[in-house]
C-alpha cells in the first residue's frame, strides 16, 4: 500500500516537473523566436532597399572609356552595393523575352540606350540620396536620364518604421507574458508543497534554509527548459538559413551566441525569482490559510 502510494506521488511530482519545464521551455522559445525577428529585422529591412534599382541611362554619343570611368567611380563610392552595365542590345534581349515578341522587327531599329543599374547599400536608399545620387550622375554630359522609384523608396522606409515600432512594442508585451506565465507555473509548483514548507517551518527551519532547495530546484528546471528551447530556436535557424540563404541569418553570429546566451540567463532569473516570491508568500501564510 505504501510502495503504491510512493509511485503515485513520484509520477504526480515528475509530472508537475514535466509541466514547469515544458511552460518554460514554450514561453523561452517563442521569446527566442521574438529575439531573433528583432535582430533579423533590420537585415530583412535592408535586404529589400538594397533591391531598389537606380538606372543611369547614357546618350549614344557616350564613349567606352567615359563609361568605364562612370562605372569605376560608381563601384568606388560607399554607397553603392553593387552595379551592372547594360547594353542596349542586351536590354532589347531582355525586354524581349518578358514580352515574347521582337519588336525591334517591326520597328526596324533598336530605340534603347546603353544603362547603367546600380543598386546602393540599405542606409542610402532615401530620397534625399538618391536625388543627390541623381543630380551627380545627370551633371555628366553623356548621361541622358537618371530613374528609380521614389514613391516605392518612401513606402518602404515609412513601413520600416512602423514594422520596428510594433515589433519593439510586441517585444515589451510579449517579455511580460513570458514572465507572468513561467511565474505561474512556478507557483503551481510550489503550492502542491506548501504543506511541507509549513512543517519545515513548525520544526524551526530558517526561510533561508526552507527556499534554497527549492529555489535550486525550480533554476535547474528553468535551464532545462532554456536549453529545449535553444535547440527549437537552432532547429528554426538552421532550416530558416537553408530556406532563404539571402538572408544570412547566421552571418552575424555574436548577436545569435548573445540571445542564445540571454535566453538560458533569462530562464534562470525568472525562475529564481518566481519561487523566491512563491516560496515567501506561503512563508508568510499562517496554517489555516493553507487550506
Amino acid at each position: 500500500m505504501s510502495t503504491s502510494f510512493d509511485k503515485f506521488q513520484k509520477r504526480k511530482l515528475i509530472s508537475s516537473y514535466f509541466s514547469v519545464v515544458l511552460s518554460i521551455a514554450l514561453v523561452l522559445f517563442l521569446l527566442g523566436l521574438l529575439g531573433l525577428l528583432v535582430i533579423n529585422a533590420k537585415k530583412v529591412a535592408d535586404h529589400f532597399k538594397e533591391q531598389v534599382t537606380v538606372t543611369i541611362y547614357l546618350k549614344e554619343t557616350a564613349k567606352d572609356i567615359e563609361i568605364k570611368q562612370l562605372e569605376k567611380s560608381l563601384a568606388m563610392a560607399d554607397y553603392v552595393k553593387s552595379t551592372n552595365y547594360v547594353s542596349k542590345e542586351r536590354a532589347a534581349e531582355i525586354l524581349k523575352a518578358e514580352n515574347g515578341e521582337d519588336f525591334m522587327s517591326f520597328l526596324g531599329f533598336n530605340p534603347l540606350q546603353n544603362s547603367i543599374d546600380i543598386n546602393l547599400k540599405a542606409d542610402f536608399v532615401t530620397s534625399e540620396k538618391l536625388e543627390s545620387i541623381s543630380k551627380e550622375a545627370m551633371s555628366k554630359g553623356f548621361v541622358s536620364e537618371v530613374t528609380y522609384d521614389n514613391d516605392l523608396v518612401n513606402l518602404m522606409n515609412d513601413n520600416v518604421k512602423k514594422i520596428s515600432f510594433w515589433v519593439l512594442l510586441l517585444s515589451g508585451i510579449f517579455t511580460l507574458i513570458a514572465v507572468l506565465l513561467i511565474n505561474s507555473s512556478i507557483r503551481l509548483s510550489v503550492f502542491s508543497k506548501r504543506f511541507t514548507i509549513k512543517t519545515m517551518q513548525m520544526v524551526g527551519a530558517t526561510k533561508r534554509f526552507i527556499r534554497k532547495p527549492f529555489i535550486f530546484k525550480s533554476i535547474r528546471l528553468g535551464i532545462i527548459g532554456a536549453i529545449i528551447a535553444m535547440i527549437g530556436m537552432a532547429v528554426v535557424l538552421y532550416y530558416t538559413n537553408k530556406t532563404f540563404p539571402e538572408l544570412e541569418v547566421l552571418k552575424n553570429q555574436i548577436y545569435v551566441a548573445g540571445l542564445f546566451v540571454a535566453i538560458l540567463i533569462t530562464g534562470i532569473i525568472i525562475t529564481w525569482f518566481s519561487t523566491f516570491l512563491a516560496t515567501s508568500r506561503f512563508l508568510n501564510l499562517k496554517t489555516d490559510q493553507l487550506y
